[in-house]
């Protein structure tokens, strides 16, 4: 049971960061390396990391249709993880 939960988050993790990933080198005008400079200088990181959660959405709602609610249930996990890292990138 652990593991298919486990199994989820990393599914989802892996989503964001590919959603991080297409969002960076495929929607900003501006070169990968210059766009992270951008998103630095500007403390653009939770707008960012909101953008690339929305694989997860994908991602949760293949696993649902699989009958695969344990991983389903931790892509949730992941996105609360990621919804806890956009609070304190606000706060720092």
């Amino acid at each position: 049971m652990k593991k298919e939960i486990l199994i989820g988050f990393v599914v989802g993790i892996i989503a964001t960061a590919f959603g991080f990933y297409i969002y960076v080198e495929f929607v900003s005008a501006y070169s990968f390396e210059e766009t992270l400079k951008i998103i630095n200088e500007g403390n653009l990181y939770g707008k960012i990391l909101g953008l690339a959660a929305v694989p997860n959405l994908f991602v949760f709602f293949i696993f649902l249709k699989k009958k695969q609610e344990l991983r389903a249930r931790g892509v949730l996990l992941a996105c609360f993880f990621i919804a806890f890292l956009i609070l304190i990138s606000k706060f720092l």
